[in-house]
Formats: structure tokens, C-alpha cells, sequence
């Protein structure tokens, strides 16, 4: 039998979530944290949420996203325009579309009280996510 036959019942549908669960922390070699006497662990912690912060923190990651393929794209645009590949419609269109993004993202920001340095991610030992300052 696989494991994920072990999620099914038997009459081949599938359990339960909480039997799902109980058969990937198998797979995985999952126990459950402890408890401690002086309060959860530090990685019970982290997994506590807020549900007041839950949208904010959903939108800082979705944010976070836009924000780095929209440095990626102006990067490839500055790329080709140094090239010489784009017409000069084509890098007005391109110049005012990412103008446009960064307007948005900028209010998007306000809106859920997050500045762009929020949205970089320190990946710890590689740096952050994005360029420090547009660099």
C-alpha cells in the first residue's frame, strides 16, 4: 500500500483531512511540538495568526510578488531599449505601463499600510529579495 492509500478509506474515497494529515506527518516524520510549561515554542508562535492581520499579511506577500516581477520586467526593458530591440512607441507603451504598476503598487501599499521596504524579504544569508534603494 502507498502512502497515499493511506489517506483513502476503504472503499478507495479519500478521509478525512485530518486523516491526510495524519498520513503525511507519518511520511514526513512529524511529531507533534511539546508544550511547554512557559508558553508555546518559538515555532508555535510563528504559526499563530492574527486573524485581524491575516488580509494584511496575504496582501504583503501578494505584493511582494508584483513588486519583484515588476523589477524584473523593468530591468528587461531597460535591457532591450539599451540593445535597441524596442521601437520608440514600444518604449513609451512599456515606460508608461510600469509607471502605471508602480502607482498602483504605491497605493495598494497605503491602503494596507505597508511601505515598499516592507515587501523586501530578508532571505537571510543571500540578502534580501529586492535591490536596497533601486539599486
Amino acid at each position: 500500500m502507498t502512502r497515499i492509500d493511506d489517506a483513502r478509506g476503504a472503499t478507495g474515497a479519500f478521509a478525512a483531512p485530518e486523516a491526510v494529515a495524519h498520513a503525511a506527518a507519518r511520511a514526513f516524520g512529524l511529531s507533534p511540538v511539546p508544550s511547554d510549561e512557559h508558553g508555546p515554542s518559538a515555532a508555535a508562535q510563528r504559526l499563530q495568526t492574527d486573524p485581524d492581520s491575516v488580509e494584511r499579511d496575504l496582501m504583503k506577500l501578494v505584493l511582494t510578488i508584483v513588486e519583484l516581477l515588476r523589477q524584473l520586467m523593468e530591468r528587461t526593458a531597460i535591457h532591450r531599449v539599451d540593445q535597441g530591440d524596442l521601437s520608440e512607441p514600444q518604449e513609451e507603451r512599456i515606460g508608461m505601463t510600469l509607471m502605471i504598476l508602480h502607482e498602483r503598487m504605491t497605493e495598494l501599499c497605503d491602503r494596507y499600510d505597508l511601505t515598499m521596504d516592507d515587501l523586501n524579504l530578508d532571505l537571510g544569508p543571500l540578502g534580501s529579495l529586492l535591490p536596497q534603494n533601486g539599486a
